[in-house]
């Protein structure tokens, strides 16, 4: 059976496994550790636990032909939030070399535009992600958001033709 992962950036991502049929859905939020950080200041961040990350993934590898990762947010008036997302990143980089995972970058507004209505703001896109994946995903639990459910979903739809590149572009 083949796979279609999709992963929304961040330490307050997530990974999304589905199954080419649909009939096996797999929903984790990003494995993350609290740690001191490295400044002379007393700060605690969160980072991507490789370990845990590379548990989720390992099953999967073989049968996944594909992981779409989402383009992390650079935005240098959010500079900490920027650093953030790049540290994530580079774990989550290192995981799928590591395991031999091939991914490509998929901006957010193109899975967005195919899986979302259009019009939405930028307050409305996460409810609008939160509403249409538990339309798809009801048994999953979801709290924040289901950018990593339809990112997946959106790789197995674009792999079976049904999401053409006029409707993305």
């Amino acid at each position: 059976m083949r796979y279609f992962c999709g992963i929304d950036n961040g330490v307050s991502g997530s990974i999304a496994i589905i199954s080419e049929d649909c009939s096996l859905v797999y929903y984790y939020p990003t494995p993350v550790k609290k740690q001191l950080n490295y400044t002379k200041t007393k700060q605690w961040l969160n980072r991507v636990d490789v370990v845990e990350l590379d548990k989720i993934l390992l099953p999967f590898k073989d049968y996944t032909n594909e992981v779409l990762l989402e383009r992390p947010m650079l935005n240098p008036g959010r500079f900490k939030a920027s650093v953030s997302a790049l540290r994530a990143l580079e774990a989550t980089l290192i995981t799928l070399e590591a395991l031999g995972l091939p991914y490509r970058y998929i901006d957010s507004k193109e899975w967005q535009k195919a899986m979302l209505p259009a019009g939405l703001e930028k307050d409305e896109l996460k409810k609008a992600s939160l509403d249409v994946a538990k339309r798809y995903f009801p048994n999953i639990e979801l709290k924040r958001d289901g950018d990593s459910l339809l990112i997946a979903l959106y790789a197995k739809q674009k792999s079976q033709g049904k999401i053409d590149d006029q409707k993305t572009s």
